[in-house]
């Protein structure tokens, strides 16, 4: 029986009229999108700049992707003439697949993700998605608040890669980041005093009008990221 899985794939473009591209695609990328067989969900995301800023990065977007089966993802991965269109456009790509550990909350009023039946213990890194829609009353205090939030994860050496990204700026937004360990993010997530203010400030104050909490385990990484591939498995880990 097949088991759902998501991919998160990361595009880089270098040159003016690339950006430009990419960014009509936000629009004309649905059709395709829609159209393809065995996708369940997706979102196509624009990218803040470094540090969990709300301002664009226009250099970088991103396309989240839910499948009935891995299968169904190498399909689209391998043939799609989207696919090509964008990796022919893009500087880099890099696609992530991954199987979902727990989801909790709503994406767009429901949640897209499946838990996974079997994961090996034998990969350690993991992944965490959070997206929110903020309530228009509280932007100014979120935003005011996500520097401190995020001081923790500079410099941490557990951390190989994070990105905001999100469907609309300031209001529709969502962290990813790539641990290695479960303890590592939860260290962050759980121990850090900056974040655990800006936990108990969204349970007081109620700043998300809908919000999803998810992670989950990368087995397969495709492409290239800042001149390399981010992971790299070794064979017996994914058997």
């Amino acid at each position: 029986m097949a088991s759902q899985i998501t991919t998160l794939t990361f595009f880089k473009y270098k040159k003016l009229t690339d950006q430009i591209w990419a960014f009509g695609m936000m629009q004309f990328a649905h059709s395709s999108l829609r159209k393809t067989e065995g996708l369940t969900f997706y979102k196509l995301l624009g990218t803040g700049r470094e540090g969990f800023d709300p301002k664009p990065d226009w250099s970088v977007y991103a396309l989240l992707q839910v499948w009935e089966s891995e299968e169904k993802a190498d399909v689209f991965f391998q043939h799609s003439s989207l696919i090509k269109k964008y990796r022919k456009h893009s500087h880099e790509n890099w696609t992530l697949y991954l199987r979902n550990k727990i989801a909790r909350g709503k994406w767009a009023g429901s949640n897209p993700f499946s838990v996974y039946p079997e994961l090996t213990e034998k990969i350690p890194y993991v992944v965490a998605i959070t997206r929110a829609t903020i309530k228009f009353k509280y932007l100014r205090r979120f935003w005011k608040s996500v520097p401190a939030s995020q001081n923790p994860l500079r410099g941490n050496s557990n951390l190989i890669y994070t990105k905001g990204i999100g469907e609309l700026p300031f209001m529709q937004m969502a962290t990813f980041s790539l641990w290695e360990n479960q303890q590592a993010l939860d260290e962050f997530a759980y121990r850090s005093k900056e974040h655990i203010k800006v936990i108990g400030d969204t349970r007081t104050l109620g700043w998300y009008k809908e919000e999803l909490f998810s992670r989950f385990q990368p087995y397969r990484s495709l492409g290239c990221w800042e001149g390399r591939n981010p992971l790299i498995f070794k064979e017996s880990d994914l058997n």
